[in-house]
């Protein structure tokens, strides 16, 4: 995959042909309903009457959101609501008389009422999900008016049941208001296939899924089942038939279903299948796509085919762990904001730039998505196929468990979901809560899944749920969860927060690490850290996971996801008024943190390919000293200083490898990373950069080039840079945009005065920045110049292409066209990780006081442990092994994990192999132990417990912090959740 890198240069326009390439054969046709709109904000009597006059309202092209300046400039609960109106004139093409004609809306906020040549068709309410609208009745022809009343009032109420909608939260759901997605014309025969748009138009579309994928054979049977509607006003006979296309549009496959008949006014499902040989399967960072045609025939002739274009893959969620395509796969990504938004834009990016950004992730080496809270749009959800890139998919919550309405309304988001994403490759996951539900909950949604999507090898769970035998996964937000059954993953860890512009305590504007205002009265460090620190954090809260991996044991953790991607315009705890808890900034640019996970996940489980980051930069004062990082999977690191060697890094953490106290000397910091047996793998090197005498400017567009279509957008960066073209890392100088041409000004974000949203005059941060503009419906040159005091200035000229349209419409869409993401390739055979130890089977336990319950520390469940009583002598516990083994290690998770220490001893066969005080942790502690052979554990209490000094969780409010179960277990007693025992894999 390609974006068009544009230098100070003149381009000359694209070629429009590739976008209406993919146009599906058939009477049916599908337009690109976005352009020619009219917006007002505010409520005019009569603006849902054709002959209303809205000419002094705004031009628009959609995808827009009407407050959409507001974004990164407001807090997310002072984000402008109210209603806004958008109206269009429209033709339908030539033929289209006495065809069904349907709307579909990938989603509008928070409510929309539909009005099409006066009358009101619909009223949609849910703020998340796509909707479908019959507008075969309404139309005319000639001239047909469209008006939508959009209210995004926070605590909007849905008519029938006077009930607020649990996901309008101030917190987490950016409201965008007004038709903040895309809008398509869908226009097909009377005998046709049904839309994926079932709470408005009660249908459920076409399902594509595979069946006993042989991964190794590279064969599957692939399946198409379409629900058919015959509203000719006669029986109508059909056949039905099934083409498979590759990448390439090459066809691999077709198969027919039989002939049948269909009665006037029915509805029914038609299916085919048929083995496919060759099979290119979709995989990480491997977004193999297929174009699936299903056809109905009518006498031998096409009247109606629909084109959906998915992948295949083969997913296991059992063991522990998560399997993709029979390799196991550890989790790795970011918990992201559906909004995934940027300054004065919001979420209404055009497609190539939802993967532009996405795409990062991939390169980061990350594999999954979470998308928070809400359902995200469906041009996120075809990103992340393109990208090979997982999600798992919420419906629509808040913060808890529901009753009544409310979980009526989520089981509808839910169901709507399903139907309109089960032909995504990318989803693997479906979430039922941000938080646990309750087990008759969790059967409701799972009966969704088995009911709508049965073979789509999508894993249905929710965040907690530890104990439940009814979820498909589990695992808690702040701490490290294992099972050997359903897969365990953390739905969010590491929450600090870290402004790009501060490097370290070291650099200007020498903002000292933590400093900031309290977040409710309370310390707030954590959300204003620097990139050093961040990043730091970033490699601790991540080795917690990597050194429970599959591989490790029995009983595993799966990953997680940490939170979030990019900094958003939500909930946040720092001094600003957004949440800066991304890896990159609002704008993309990666911060530190970015490239230490790029380091520790370049692999599906153990780490592949070694790699090396510096982090921070080499530009400081003389006399400085400091700590110098480098993130790095290889064994050993050297740092040398303008080639003279500072000898190697204090390993910790797995990852971190840190020189203390580096007297700071211009020139060249190289750091070279080293294997166990001294081979040098990886290296990196910064250089000390000179005073900025220029600006670089270079844009990015989709890989056609800008569409003139008053919806797509340029980004363009902006770089300080001295005399030898380097970028100076600590350049903070105020740059000054003169925009020329027809291209409307979106500009960027820093630090400042309204985050400097929409302002012209904007500065570098680290020495560099970026800025978007957004095209008009007029082609031409457009000119963008950058120029600041003291440096040269600089120019891009782009040409934006025409959009051929015809009353309104648009053929084909601007996604057309993007190519899918095949760097990483399909998935390697072997295993995915070398086992470092073997759990050792337990055969019985018993204990010093409260036997019974002995055995709940080896049951595989985190929701039960055993306490000992407080009686000096019998705070013990013992285990008899399967088999006598020569231990090495213990694994323990214990009551208070985070807060409490157990001064303990263990003894195998009466030997002591370890005595001490147990770490405090985000869940297990992990003993070494003297090896010994021997059959026979005991593990007991040897002085009096100790809560103080506890690992420090203040990324949530105090109250909020889980229960680690210390006020449950009284000091002065041994409670153990669960012990596992290990001894050195014999491979």
């Amino acid at each position: 995959m390609t974006f068009r890198t544009l230098p100070c240069l003149t381009l000359m326009a694209a070629c429009v042909a590739a976008a209406v390439a993919q146009a599906a054969p058939s009477q049916r046709s599908v337009y690109d309903f976005n352009p020619g709109w009219r917006l007002l904000v505010g409520d005019p009597a009569g603006a849902s009457q054709p002959g209303f006059d809205d000419q002094a309202w705004k031009p628009v092209t959609l995808p827009r959101a009407w407050n959409e300046d507001d974004a990164f400039k407001k807090d997310i609960a002072d984000l402008s609501t109210g209603i806004a109106w958008y109206r269009k004139s429209f033709r339908l093409p030539p033929g289209s008389a006495g065809g069904k004609v349907f709307l579909e809306f990938e989603g509008v906020r928070q409510a929309a009422e539909v009005y099409v040549n006066g009358k009101q068709l619909i009223l949609h309410e849910n703020g998340v999900m796509a909707f479908g609208v019959d507008i075969s009745d309404a139309i005319r022809p000639g001239d047909n008016v469209i008006a939508v009343r959009t209210d995004n009032a926070w605590d909007y109420r849905e008519k029938a049941s006077n009930q607020r909608f649990q996901w309008s939260d101030k917190n987490f759901n950016a409201n965008y208001g007004g038709i903040p997605k895309n809008v398509r014309l869908h226009v097909a025969g009377k005998l046709y296939q049904t839309l994926p748009l079932y709470s408005s138009l009660g249908t459920t579309g076409v399902y594509v899924y595979a069946k006993g994928i042989n991964v190794a054979a590279r064969t599957a049977n692939i399946h198409a089942e379409s629900q058919v509607r015959n509203e000719t006003g006669r029986p109508r006979t059909f056949a039905y038939e099934v083409k498979v296309r590759d990448r390439d549009g090459r066809q691999v496959a077709s198969f027919n279903g039989p002939v049948q008949t269909l009665a006037a006014g029915a509805t029914g499902t038609v299916s085919a299948g048929g083995r496919v040989e060759q099979l290119n399967l979709w995989s990480w960072g491997y977004g193999y796509l297929y174009d699936v045609d299903t056809t109905l025939k009518v006498n031998g002739k096409a009247v109606d085919t629909v084109r959906t274009r998915t992948g295949f893959r083969k997913t296991e969620f059992d063991f522990g762990v998560v399997k993709l395509n029979d390799r196991v796969i550890q989790l790795k990504g970011y918990a992201q904001r559906t909004s995934n938004e940027w300054p004065a834009v919001g979420m209404s990016v055009p497609p190539w730039l939802s993967d532009y950004s996405n795409r990062l992730i991939v390169e980061g080496n990350g594999n999954l998505v979470r998308w928070m809270h809400t359902t995200p749009w469906k041009q996120d959800v075809e990103s992340l196929d393109r990208l090979g890139i997982m999600q798992a998919m919420p419906a629509g919550d808040s913060e808890a468990d529901v009753t009544g309405r409310r979980w009526e309304q989520r089981i509808a988001l839910m169901r709507d979901a399903i139907i309109y994403n089960r032909n995504n490759p990318s989803i693997v996951f479906y979430e039922s809560g941000n938080r646990g539900v309750s087990d008759e909950h969790m059967q409701e949604m799972k009966a969704l899944r088995n009911q709508f999507d049965p073979h789509g090898g999508r894993a249905s769970g929710s965040r907690d749920m530890l104990g439940s035998r009814f979820n498909e996964y589990g695992g808690e937000m702040l701490y490290v969860n294992k099972s050997a059954r359903q897969p365990f993953w953390s739905m969010e860890y590491s929450r600090d927060e870290a402004l790009r512009k501060y490097w370290d305590d070291f650099s200007p504007p020498f903002h000292k690490n933590g400093d900031g205002p309290l977040h409710k009265g309370k310390d707030a460090s954590a959300y204003n850290r620097n990139q050093d620190t961040h990043a730091i954090e970033d490699v601790l809260r991540w080795y917690d996971y990597y050194a429970e991996r599959p591989g490790t044991g029995r009983r595993v953790n799966s990953g997680g996801v940490n939170i979030v991607f990019s900094d958003t315009n939500t909930h946040h705890r720092g001094a600003e008024n957004y949440r800066r808890s991304g890896e990159v900034d609002a704008m993309r640019i990666p911060k530190d943190g970015y490239f230490a996970h790029q380091v520790m996940w370049d692999g599906w489980v153990d780490v592949e390919k070694p790699r090396l980051h510096i982090i921070g930069h080499w530009n400081y004062a003389p006399a400085t000293k400091k700590d110098v990082t480098v993130v790095s999977s290889a064994a050993e690191v050297e740092l040398l200083l303008n080639g003279r060697s500072l000898g190697r890094g204090q390993r910790s953490a797995g990852f971190l490898h840190t020189f203390p106290s580096v007297a700071y000397e211009a020139g060249e910091l190289k750091a070279i990373g080293y294997s166990t047996d001294g081979r040098p793998v990886a290296e990196a090197t910064l250089h000390t950069a000179g005073a900025p005498v220029a600006l670089r400017l270079k844009a990015v567009t989709g890989p056609g080039g800008m569409r003139a279509d008053g919806a797509d957008m340029a980004l363009f960066e902006v770089e300080a840079i001295d005399a030898e073209g380097r970028r100076n890392p600590v350049a903070l100088d105020m740059v000054d945009f003169r925009l020329e041409g027809p291209a409307e000004w979106r500009g960027g974000i820093a630090q400042g005065p309204d985050n400097y949203i929409l302002k012209t005059s904007l500065p570098v941060e680290g020495g560099v920045n970026r800025v978007l503009v957004r095209s008009t419906t007029r082609p031409g040159a457009i000119t963008l110049r950058a120029s600041a005091q003291g440096m040269q200035p600089a120019a891009v000229t782009l040409q934006s292409h025409a959009v051929p349209q015809q009353g309104g419409l648009v053929v084909g869409s601007a996604a057309d066209g993007l190519p899918s993401y095949l760097e990483r390739g399909p998935t390697p055979a072997g295993p995915s990780f070398k086992v470092s130890r073997v759990s050792v089977g337990v055969a019985s336990t018993t204990a010093g006081s409260n036997d019974a319950a002995a055995a709940r520390t080896i049951d595989d469940d985190e929701t039960t442990g055993w306490t000992s009583s407080q009686e000096a002598g019998k705070r013990w516990i013992a285990y008899e092994l399967e088999n006598p083994a020569t231990l090495t290690a213990a694994s323990l998770r214990l009551s208070g994990w985070r807060e409490r220490s157990y001064p303990i001893r263990i003894t195998v066969d009466g030997q002591e192999v370890f005595a001490g005080d147990t770490p405090k942790s985000l869940g297990y502690v992990t003993l070494p132990l003297r090896p010994v052979h021997g059959s026979s554990v005991k593990i007991e209490l040897t002085g009096p417990t100790v809560d103080s000094d506890a690992l420090k969780l203040i990324e949530v409010d105090a109250n909020a912090v889980p229960d680690t179960g210390a006020n449950r277990a009284p000091r002065g007693v041994l409670s153990i959740i669960e012990a596992e025992f290990y001894e050195k894999s014999r491979k």
